[in-house]
């Protein structure tokens, strides 16, 4: 099997560090100046554990049948873990709505992708970066910035610069992975592996975390799409 990675170089990394993301891509973050050869010789000591993560239960390939190009009433959408209709409503209207229901300008709908992406991005924005900071509080930890990203195959980050950073469509998901997630990027700033200690600190703050990771396993690949 070959084995192959994309490497990540940033002058403020420390160590090198190596992630298999969802989509069994295997992404290598390592200090500038650390050569090819360096990279490729902790990749090789790892392979092992590489090979084993890839056919992890929570790795999946992409959706075989996406979704189709355009949004029609009837369908529906992803809102904190539950399904709501879609109705399209007159073109002059300038942006979707949420009352029970979504309310989509027939105008951005002939286009699916990044249909609805403005509206769930300023709601994971309202929603979620608030959650943050009340985790963080009773944590007791200090992070430098939350922010909304744009992530296809990570649902949370925690930067070596202390900055938390959260998918937008988290907010797809029910509040408990959302917490979860928020949680896990968390407890980073205290440790940064996934030791018994770690798991501890998510366990305690968010007592539903297999739940939550049951169901990102199961709905996860729902979250990626675009509407």
């Amino acid at each position: 099997m070959d084995l192959r990675y994309s490497v990540q170089r940033s002058k403020k990394r420390k160590k090198l560090a190596i992630t298999v993301e969802r989509d069994r891509r295997v992404v290598v973050q390592a200090p500038a100046d650390f050569s090819d050869e360096s990279i490729e010789r902790a990749v090789r000591e790892k392979r092992q554990w590489i090979y084993e993560k890839t056919r992890h239960s929570q790795k999946y390939e992409a959706l075989p049948h996406p979704p189709g190009k355009e949004l029609v009433t009837g369908e529906s959408a992803l809102y904190l873990g539950r399904n709501y209709r879609i109705e399209l409503v007159a073109a002059n209207e300038k942006e979707v709505r949420f009352n029970r229901y979504f309310l989509v300008p027939s105008s951005t709908a002939a286009e699916r992708k990044g249909a609805m992406r403005d509206w769930y991005g300023a709601r994971a924005s309202k929603l979620l970066l608030p959650r943050v900071a009340r985790h963080a509080r009773e944590i007791g930890v200090n992070f430098k910035q939350a922010k909304i990203i744009d992530s296809r195959y990570r649902w949370g980050s925690c930067t070596v610069n202390d900055n938390v950073n959260l998918n937008w469509r988290l907010i797809k998901a029910p509040m408990f992975v959302i917490d979860y997630v928020i949680v896990h990027e968390l407890a980073h700033l205290i440790e940064a592996n996934h030791t018994p200690r770690f798991w501890n600190i998510v366990r305690t703050q968010v007592p539903a975390t297999e739940k939550a990771r049951s169901w990102l396993r199961e709905h996860g690949q729902l979250l990626e799409q675009d509407s």
